[in-house]
């Protein structure tokens, strides 16, 4: 593969550590870090690391291939991009390049409340399978009249997040001088100037063009730019959120409707009682509650209690293609990535963004060749070791080779 196709990057990683060097640290750092002292973020990767495989050999895997079908559609991976809110900010028409790099991997791109470009734009310049992300209002009729303008852009789906009852406390992005409205102090300045490309690239030709910019989904009434002292995020706050309010977003919206940020299997049921399309099994990339369980880990009991009601996605700290695998041969009908298309993002724009697809493409295909499955369908639990899940047959230590590992079963798997 030739440098230009790669732009020097082997896989998630190099990507992050690109990004790391081209962007403002105050940037980099909303983007990678997540909140308090960073023990979800923490927990998601070693979570997936506490996985293993158990592979099997001897078997045919010359034809194997990733297709899905997700919601009626069939698709050629089982990942979509999830939704985030940063990528205007990392790239000049960031939003409008992540976007594309989704619809050429014909993979679903979710689109933000907060994001820089109007979901309008965005479905007009991009195209692609579109899922509008959703954070509700304290004035619930701003929130349903986004949904409608979901509706009338083409939307295939709605993401409603409910893990966000209030601010999380990120103290890195006040020192950084990156909260919300935006301060430009000293600190960030100097930071900004130290990164030309960036200054020059993103934020200068903003300001030449079309300003500095705001969150365009958001009402008129409370649509500042990102550094005015009037900047009305507190209207976001929805910490009198309740399951009644799915019930009315199911009766507006009539296509698949998703929870995002589900953490308890009991939720999940909730979730479907209203009449929910899916859950995803999220903590929001270890961004909002600290400490809080790694999503991979509650995946199982999730699919247990709902499972057969439900499609289940997951997101959060998938970094390789086989934390991808993992999921899958868990029970998820697909994965989330968030800040591993954020780096490709940072990197090239529409460019980088495929690469980051492209990379998780080559791993997710070559795990599936190493353990013995020749598509997504043949990937089960029996695939996967737990070191916790180690029972013996008698009270006396026996021989290594004589471990019991009992794996748990989804309902309908």
């Amino acid at each position: 593969m030739a440098a230009n196709e790669t732009l020097g990057a082997y896989n998630i990683a190099d990507l992050r550590e690109m990004a790391r060097r081209r962007l403002p640290r105050g940037m980099f750092e909303f983007v990678d870090r997540g909140t308090e002292d960073g023990i979800a973020v923490a927990n998601n990767r070693a979570a997936f690391e506490r996985i293993q495989f158990r592979p099997r050999t001897l078997v045919d895997v010359s034809g194997r291939n990733q297709e899905i079908t997700l919601f009626g559609k069939k698709q050629l991976l089982p990942i979509v991009v999830a939704p985030t809110g940063t990528a205007g900010l990392l790239w000049y028409d960031g939003e409008i390049g992540l976007a594309r790099a989704a619809a050429a991997a014909e993979i679903p791109c979710g689109i933000s409340t907060n994001a820089m470009t109007s979901m309008e734009a965005i479905k007009e310049r991009a195209g692609g399978r579109l899922w509008f992300q959703l954070y509700m209002w304290s004035d619930r009729s701003q929130s349903h009249k986004m949904v409608e303008r979901a509706r009338a852009a083409g939307y295939e789906a709605l993401i409603v997040t409910v893990d966000g009852a209030v601010h999380p406390n990120r103290e890195f992005n006040h020192r950084n001088g990156f909260s919300m409205p935006m301060r430009l102090n000293a600190r960030l300045v100097a930071d900004v100037l130290r990164h030309p490309r960036w200054l020059a690239g993103v934020f200068l030709r903003y300001a030449l063009t079309t300003g500095i910019p705001s969150f365009e989904n958001y009402p008129p009434e409370v649509r500042d730019k990102l550094t005015a002292p009037t900047f009305k995020r507190s209207t976001l706050k929805n910490e009198s959120l309740t399951w009644d309010d799915l019930k009315v977003l199911r009766k507006l919206w009539p296509g698949p409707l998703m929870v995002k940020g589900i953490l308890h299997p009991q939720d999940a049921v909730n979730a479907a009682d209203c009449g929910a399309d899916g859950v995803i099994v999220s903590n929001h990339g270890g961004r909002m509650l600290d400490s809080s369980m790694a999503p991979i880990e509650v995946l199982p009991q999730v699919l247990d209690a709902a499972g057969k009601r439900l499609t289940v996605l997951v997101d959060s700290g998938f970094r390789r293609g086989a934390d991808v695998v993992k999921a899958l041969a868990l029970g998820a009908k697909a994965v989330l990535i968030g800040r591993a298309t954020l780096y490709g993002t940072a990197v090239g724009g529409e460019a980088g963004a495929a690469r980051a697809i492209g990379i998780l493409r080559e791993e997710i295909d070559r795990v599936m060749a190493l353990v013995g499955a020749r598509n997504v369908a043949e990937l089960s639990r029996e695939f996967l070791r737990f070191p916790d899940q180690v029972t013996w047959p008698s009270t006396q230590t026996p021989a290594r080779d004589s471990m019991v590992i009992t794996y748990p079963r989804a309902a309908g798997a």
